[in-house]
């Protein structure tokens, strides 16, 4: 409909209801509701990572990794049995090794057999019977620090975070807090004490708060006279009334005693709460 102006020759204006109806554009069609989807996929790809994260946390967990070193010194031990180093003392050295690579090698060997509970006097003896006074003390040394190195290590990363929640009784706190606090002075004189296995000073020392430097050193201090006497006594094994075996087995004698009587004095201290 024109109005009244544009009957008259003027110029045409569009009603309101025409403007209205010009400026109207249609609704944009609903977009689907996509957030289940998205919540979905997420989901699904979330669940593999967190599978892998727990079955992580469990492989990683202080008790797995004890039962793994249990089982590696278990099959240390039992490849012991199999391959019996013992023959070592009636077989001799393999011929085509001699020197100072034998030595080395007599080493590695050494400290092998020892993380697999192989008795260091034995090693001691064979090393003198293969090697002579001299690069037997050495290369029995050097096998001696090796092979505490190795369980020191594998009781620190394997064995400390599961064992020591278990420290709970008295005894074994005292022999704790001895090894933390004290750990040179200890240490020296569980190697100076032949009474204390190898292997048992190596893991309560690992299982202890005591570091690396102060571990290692007292080992190969401390190791050093009974290490020196019984490989002495292998090297002259077949003169034993030598004046050099029978002070090889008066060294070996002397610090069983002393440390007997240490461990009589102090006593009252292990058993303090």
């Amino acid at each position: 409909m024109l109005d009244a102006t544009t009957r008259s020759g003027g110029t045409a204006t569009a009603s309101p209801q025409a403007t209205a109806m010009e400026l109207v554009v249609p609704a944009p069609a609903p977009v689907p509701h996509t957030v289940p989807v998205i919540a979905s996929v997420t989901a699904s790809a979330a669940g593999p990572t967190g599978l892998a994260a727990r079955c992580t946390r469990v492989l990683l967990s202080p008790w797995s990794r004890f039962a793994l070193l249990v089982v590696l010194l278990a099959a240390a031990a039992s490849s012991v049995l199999l391959f019996e180093p013992q023959k070592l003392l009636a077989d001799g050295w393999p011929p085509e090794l001699g020197g100072v690579s034998a030595a080395a090698v007599f080493a590695v060997a050494y400290g092998l057999c020892t993380v697999a509970f192989v008795p260091r006097p034995l090693l001691n003896l064979a090393a003198g019977a293969l090697f002579g006074s001299q690069w037997g003390i050495a290369a029995a040394l050097a096998g001696t620090v090796l092979g505490a190195g190795i369980s020191f290590g594998l009781g620190r990363l394997l064995g400390q975070d599961a064992l020591r929640p278990l420290l709970r009784g008295r005894l074994l706190k005292a022999a704790d807090g001895q090894l933390s606090r004290h750990g040179m002075r200890s240490m020296l004189a569980a190697r100076l004490f032949p009474g204390i296995p190898f292997w048992a000073a190596n893991y309560c020392a690992a299982v202890s708060r005591m570091g690396w430097p102060s571990f290692l050193v007292a080992t190969a201090v401390g190791s050093v006279p009974n290490t020196a006497a019984y490989v002495v006594a292998g090297a002259r094994a077949s003169s034993p009334t030598s004046p050099a075996f029978l002070i090889a087995m008066a060294c070996i004698m002397l610090p069983a005693l002393i440390g007997a009587a240490v461990a009589w004095r102090k006593r009252h201290h292990l058993r303090r709460p």
